[in-house]
């Protein structure tokens, strides 16, 4: 009875572990640029950006996930005008540095360096590449759109 006990108690816990290890492993894509707990935008509220015209640090409290990122955001209204429309949100190239997107690169960002074009969310590593980024902005969207697709779902580091 006791080793019944301690091989299903043992069995339980491995099972655990594995469904805990896989799920992390299967929601971490490589489209998408996350912290090591899924959070997107390095925390920022993605509606802000569009609201307010700044970053704004949004809150584990209001969260919403999308295309396997955690999105948080500073309160409720944003983070159901997001659920409702997470495409007008979210941003362009996973939320990966779209400077960097222009060379085929995958650049973790800051949450501070972005800008709104034609209605989308472009973000860019730290506000000092976001300058070499917006002296040129049409040429540089049209580049990165050109190296998406091929980098899409490769990991980051594989670049």
């Amino acid at each position: 009875m006791l080793f019944t006990k301690f091989f299903t108690k043992s069995i339980t816990n491995l099972l655990a572990i594995f469904v805990i290890a896989f799920s992390s492993i299967a929601s971490a894509g490589d489209n998408t640029d996350t912290d090591a707990n899924g959070v997107i935008l390095a925390g920022h509220d993605a509606v802000a950006y569009f609201t307010k015209n700044k970053a704004v640090e949004g809150s584990a409290k209001y969260t919403a996930i999308y295309n396997d990122a955690i999105y948080r955001f500073s309160n409720a209204k944003n983070r159901n005008l997001f659920k409702s429309n997470p495409e007008k949100y979210a941003p362009q190239y996973g939320g990966f540095c779209a400077y960097g997107m222009t060379f085929g690169k995958k650049f973790e960002i800051d949450g501070k360096a972005f800008e709104i074009v034609n209605g989308k969310l472009f973000v860019n590593k730290n506000l000092s590449v976001y300058e070499s980024w917006r002296k040129d902005i049409p040429t540089h969207i049209t580049q990165a759109n050109e190296q998406w697709p091929s980098v899409e779902h490769i990991a980051a580091n594989k670049l």
